[in-house]
C-alpha cells in the first residue's frame, strides 16, 4: 500500500477502530431491513432472452392461438381398473375438487372429450350432443380401445399405451394484469433499442419494477394455489398414484429448493467452516471473525439486492456461496500473515501487529479483487438479464467484501490483547514442504505432466455440451423428477415444440387481393386435386361413399348451413395439403426424441377413419362446419388459424432422453421440414419453450467462450500492470488457464453438460487460480530481494502464504461438501465443481507456479 493511501487510511480507520464497529453495525441493521425485499425468481421470464426475437414471435403465435399456464396431474387408480366405473368416478370426484379451485380456468381430461369411436359415430351428429366417459350407456372397454387404440388423437396423450395411467390438464387462469405489464415492458425495451431516449429509459425502469413487483406477488399466489393442489391430491392419494406437473409448478419448487438450501445448507456450510477454522487455527477468536466477515458480507449484499429489487434467479442462486469463498479468502489471508508477524516479532503490540498486516496485505488483496471483478465483469456484457444482473451483483458484492474486511478485522483485533499463537502439529507446513521439494526436484517433469494434463483436458472440452434438462435437476426419488418422468415417459413427453407453417407467400399475396384469382371459380375446386371433371359430375357428394353413414348426415343445406365458409379459401384446410400434414406428423412420430404430435393433422386422421376412406373437400367443408364449438376448441381452434392460411403442430419432446441435443435436433427439423415436404424456409418457424430455452443456453455458451478469451486478456493486462513483468504475467496465467481447463476437461469427459448452473464454473475456477497466483507471486516478490535465490524463495512463500492458500482451499473444499446431500442437483454440481476447482487451483500454485518459476527464472521486479 502506497505510504500515502495507508497514512489516510490508518488516520481515517486504525485510528477510529470503536467508530467503525458502530458503523459497520448500522449498516448491517439496515442491510437486515432491506431483507423484506428479498426475493427469489425461477420464472421462465427469468430464462429468456429480453431480446430473443424468437420471444417476440413466440408471444405473438400465444395471442393468436390462446395459451395460458396449467398444471399436470397424472392420474394411476390403485384398486380397479383406469376404465372402470369405480376408477371413473374416483376419477370425475377429483375433477370436481380440482374445478373447484379459484385459479383453475377449466380441468380438463378423458371424462370431457367425445366418443367416437365406441362405437363409431358421425360427426354430423355432434351438433346434437355427444357421449363421454361419464354416461351411463358407455361400453367401457370398447372406450378403453378407443383411448388406447383407434382414435390418434387419445392414445398416448390422455391414457397411456399401457392403459393404466391418464392425465388432467388443470388450465389456470390468465391473468390480464400480469400480461399487460409484461407487454408494457416489453414494448418498453423495444422502444429504447430503437431509439436513446432518456424518457424512454425511465419509464422502462418504473415499467420493470412495477412489473417485477406483480410477478412478486403473483408467484407468492401460484405457491398458494399449488399448495392447494396438492392438499387435494393428498385427501385422494388412497385411491391412486397421483404426480404433478406442468412449468407452475417446476417454478415453485425450484424456488423452494433454492429457498431450503440456503437456509438449510447455508448454516450447514458455516457450521462445518467453523469447525474446520477451530481446527486449524485453534483460537475461537480467529473463526468467529471469519465467520463474521463472511456473514455481514453476505447480508449487506442481501439486503442491496432487496432495497434495490433485483431478484435472485436460479442462475445467481449461488451467489452466497461465491460470496462466501471470496470473502473467506480475504480474512485468512489476514490472519495467516497476523500470525506470522505474531511470532516473528512475538514482543510487538496489537496496534503494530495490525498496522503491519493491512499494510502488508492491502496491495495483493486489491489485485485480487480487482482481476475477480474483471471475470465476473464478463458476466454482466450478456445479454441474458439475469446472467447480467449476477455479474453486477458480484462485481459489487465483493467490492463490498473488500471493504468490510479492510474495515472490520483492524476494527475487531484493536479491541482485543494479543494472544500467543497456538501450534498444533504442523501438518500443512510439512504438506507444503513437500510441494516444495518436490517442485524444487521435479520442475521439469511437472511441466511435462502439466502438458500431458492440459491436452487431455482439451480432448475433454471439446466433448462439452450445451443441455439443460430440467428433469436433471431433481433427484430420483423426489415427487417432481419421478412425475416429469412419467409424464415424460408414459404422457407425450413435457417440453412443448410448436412448428408454424405459413402459407406460401404467393398465396398470402392473392389472398390479401394482390393477386389474380378468378372470382368466379369453383369454391370447392381444389388445384392440388384431381379436377371434379374426373369423377362423375352427378355424382350424389352424400352418397355412401362420402360421409352419409359414418359422418354426414344428408341434412348439411339445412337453415343456416348455405352461409359461407370462412375456410373455403383457406389455403391449409385441403384434402391434399391436410395430407401433407399427416405426412409431417408421421415425420416427426419417427423421431425418437418426439413424444405425442397433435395438429391439424390428428384431426383428419380421425375424421377420415370414421368417415372409411379419404376425404374430398366438400365434406372438409361439412366438417368444419358440423363440428361444435366446444370440440372446435379442442381439435381445430389450437391448430389453424382463423383464415386457415397458417398450421400450427404441437410436439412434445421426451426431456429426459439422455440422447437429447436440443439445438441439433431443432436444425434437424427445421431442415428436414424444408427438404422432404417442398416448403420454402420462410414457411417454417420453430417456437415454443424448446426453442427459447435452447436459445437462451446457445447465447450463454456463445457468450461465456467469447468473453473467456476477453477475460483472461483483462486478466493478463492487469497482472502486466500490476506485476510490471511480462514474463512474469506470462507464467501468472498458467495456472488459472490450467485450472480451468482441467475442470472444464473433466466434466466433458464424465459426461456433465453445460447448462444454466454449471456454465458459470469456468469464471470461479479462474477468479479462484488467479487469486491464489495473485497472492503467491505478489510473496515471491517480497521474498527473493533476501538472497536472489528462486529455490530458496519458493520454499519460503510455501511455508507462509502456501499455508494461507491451503488454510482458504481446505476450508472450502469441506464446508462444501455437505452441498453434495442436497435434493436439488445444481446445488451438488455447484458444491463438487467448486471443491474442483480449489483443490485444482491449490495444486496448481503450489506446484506448476512455482515449478515455472524455478525453470524459467524470469527478472522479479521489486516491491515499492
Amino acid at each position: 500500500m502506497t505510504h500515502w493511501f495507508f497514512g489516510l487510511y490508518q488516520r481515517l480507520v486504525l485510528h477510529r477502530p470503536t467508530s467503525w464497529l458502530l458503523l459497520i453495525a448500522a449498516i448491517s441493521i439496515a442491510a437486515a431491513f432491506g431483507l423484506r425485499g428479498f426475493h427469489l425468481d425461477a420464472s421462465s421470464e427469468s430464462l429468456v432472452l429480453e431480446h430473443d426475437k424468437a420471444l417476440e414471435y413466440y408471444r405473438g403465435i400465444a395471442r393468436e392461438y390462446g395459451g395460458s399456464d396449467f398444471l399436470v396431474v397424472t392420474y394411476t387408480p390403485r384398486d380397479a381398473a383406469l376404465f372402470s366405473r369405480a376408477a371413473l368416478t374416483q376419477l370425475d370426484a377429483l375433477h370436481q375438487d380440482l374445478q373447484a379451485v379459484p385459479e383453475v380456468a377449466s380441468v380438463y381430461s378423458a371424462l370431457d372429450v367425445p366418443l367416437l369411436f365406441s362405437p363409431p359415430t358421425s360427426f354430423s351428429s355432434l351438433a346434437q350432443g355427444y357421449r363421454t366417459l361419464r354416461s351411463d350407456d358407455v361400453d367401457l372397454s370398447l372406450a378403453r380401445q378407443e383411448f388406447l387404440e383407434e382414435n390418434p388423437i387419445y392414445k398416448g396423450l390422455l391414457a397411456s399405451r399401457d392403459g393404466n395411467t391418464t392425465a388432467l390438464l388443470l388450465q389456470l387462469a390468465r391473468d390480464e394484469e400480469y400480461f399487460r405489464l409484461l407487454n408494457r415492458r416489453d414494448d418498453l425495451i423495444i422502444e429504447s433499442a430503437k431509439a436513446d431516449d432518456p424518457a424512454v429509459e425511465a419509464e422502462l425502469a418504473e415499467a420493470r419494477k412495477a412489473y417485477s413487483a406483480y410477478n412478486t406477488q403473483r408467484q407468492a399466489r401460484q405457491a398458494e394455489m399449488i399448495a392447494e393442489v396438492r392438499s387435494i391430491l393428498d385427501r385422494h392419494r388412497q385411491h391412486a398414484d397421483m404426480f404433478l406437473g406442468g412449468v407452475p409448478m417446476i417454478a415453485t419448487d425450484t424456488i423452494a429448493y433454492v429457498r431450503s438450501d440456503l437456509e438449510t445448507f447455508g448454516i450447514g456450510v458455516l457450521v462445518f467452516i467453523l469447525v474446520s477454522l477451530l481446527v486449524i487455527f485453534r483460537q475461537p477468536r480467529w473463526a468467529a471473525l471469519s465467520l463474521a466477515c463472511c456473514a455481514i458480507a453476505s447480508l449487506w449484499l442481501s439486503g442491496w439486492l432487496g432495497f434495490v429489487g433485483w431478484k435472485v434467479t436460479v442462475i445467481s442462486s449461488n451467489y452466497l456461496s461465491l460470496m462466501l469463498i471470496i470473502t473467506m479468502s480475504i480474512t485468512i489471508h489476514l490472519i495467516v500473515r497476523f500470525r506470522e508477524l505474531q511470532q516473528q516479532h512475538p514482543g510487538q503490540s496489537q496496534d503494530w501487529l495490525v498496522n503491519e498486516t493491512v499494510r502488508h496485505m492491502a496491495r495483493p488483496s486489491i489485485y485480487m479483487i480487482l482481476t475477480t471483478m474483471v471475470g465476473f465483469g464478463s458476466l454482466a456484457l450478456s445479454d441474458i438479464r439475469p446472467v447480467e444482473d449476477f455479474g453486477w451483483m458480484m462485481t459489487i458484492g465483493i467490492g463490498g467484501a473488500l471493504a468490510l474486511c479492510y474495515l472490520l478485522f483492524p476494527a475487531f483485533l484493536k479491541q482485543l490483547k494479543p494472544v500467543p499463537v497456538i501450534e498444533g502439529r504442523d501438518l500443512t507446513g510439512k504438506l507444503t514442504h513437500f510441494f516444495a521439494v518436490t517442485t524444487e526436484r521435479f520442475h521439469r517433469p511437472l511441466l511435462l505432466v502439466a502438458l500431458v494434463l492440459v491436452a487431455v483436458s482439451v480432448a475433454g472440452m471439446s466433448r462439452l455440451t450445451v443441455e439443460n434438462r430440467f428433469i436433471d435437476y431433481f433427484q430420483e426419488d423426489t415427487e417432481i423428477h419421478q412425475g416429469m418422468m412419467l409424464i415424460d415417459r408414459k404422457l407425450g413427453g413435457t417440453t412443448p415444440l410448436d412448428i408454424i407453417i405459413d402459407a406460401p407467400a404467393e398465396h398470402l399475396a392473392s389472398a390479401s387481393g394482390q393477386g389474380g384469382e378468378d372470382p368466379f371459380a369453383d369454391p370447392f375446386a381444389d388445384p392440388f386435386e384431381k379436377p371434379a371433371a374426373e369423377a362423375d359430375p352427378f355424382a350424389d357428394p352424400f352418397a355412401a361413399d362420402g360421409f352419409s353413414g359414418n359422418g354426414f348426415s344428408n341434412d348439411a343445406f339445412e337453415e343456416g348451413a348455405v352461409e359461407k365458409n370462412p375456410l373455403e379459401d383457406a389455403y391449409w384446410y385441403t384434402p391434399l395439403r391436410l395430407k401433407k400434414l399427416v405426412e409431417i406428423q408421421n415425420w416427426l412420430d419417427d423421431m425418437p426424441e418426439v413424444g405425442k404430435v397433435l395438429s391439424l393433422a390428428t384431426t383428419y386422421e380421425a375424421a377420415e377413419k370414421l368417415n372409411g376412406q379419404p376425404l374430398n373437400y366438400v365434406q372438409l367443408m361439412l366438417l368444419s362446419s358440423f363440428i361444435p364449438a366446444d370440440l372446435r376448441k379442442q381439435m381445430v381452434s389450437p391448430y389453424l388459424s382463423d383464415d386457415g392460411n397458417q398450421v400450427r403442430i404441437m410436439a412434445r419432446i421426451i426431456d429426459s432422453d439422455p440422447d437429447l441435443k436440443r439445438d441439433e435436433l431443432l436444425k434437424r427439423v427445421e431442415a428436414g421440414l424444408v427438404e422432404n415436404f417442398d416448403l420454402a424456409p420462410d414457411q417454417v418457424h420453430l417456437t415454443g419453450a424448446m426453442v427459447l430455452y435452447n436459445n437462451l443456453l446457445q447465447s450463454l455458451f456463445d457468450s461465456q467462450i467469447k468473453t473467456m478469451g476477453l477475460v483472461f486478456c483483462a486478466i493478463f493486462a492487469m497482472l502486466v500492470i500490476l506485476i510490471r513483468s511480462l514474463p512474469l504475467a506470462l507464467i501468472s496465467m498458467g495456472p488459472s488457464l490450467v485450472s480451468a481447463g482441467m475442470v472444464l476437461g473433466l466434466m466433458g469427459w464424465i459426461g456433465l453438460p453445460l447448462d444454466l448452473m454449471t456454465i458459470t464454473i469456468a469464471a470461479i475456477t479462474v477468479g479462484i487460480a488467479v487469486d491464489d497466483t495473485i497472492h503467491y507471486v505478489h510473496r515471491f516478490r517480497e521474498e527473493f530481494p533476501q538472497d536472489q535465490n528462486y529455490i530458496c524463495a519458493m520454499h519460503r512463500c510455501h511455508a507462509s502464504i502456501g499455508k494461507a492458500m491451503y488454510y482458504t482451499s481446505i476450508t472450502i473444499i469441506v464446508g462444501f461438501s455437505i452441498l453434495a446431500l442436497s435434493n436439488f442437483n445444481p446445488t451438488v454440481y455447484f458444491g463438487l465443481l467448486t471443491g474442483l476447482a480449489m483443490l485444482m487451483a491449490l495444486l496448481c500454485n503450489l506446484t506448476l507456479l512455482p515449478a515455472l518459476l524455478v525453470t524459467f527464472k524470469p527478472k522479479i521486479p521489486a516491491l515499492n
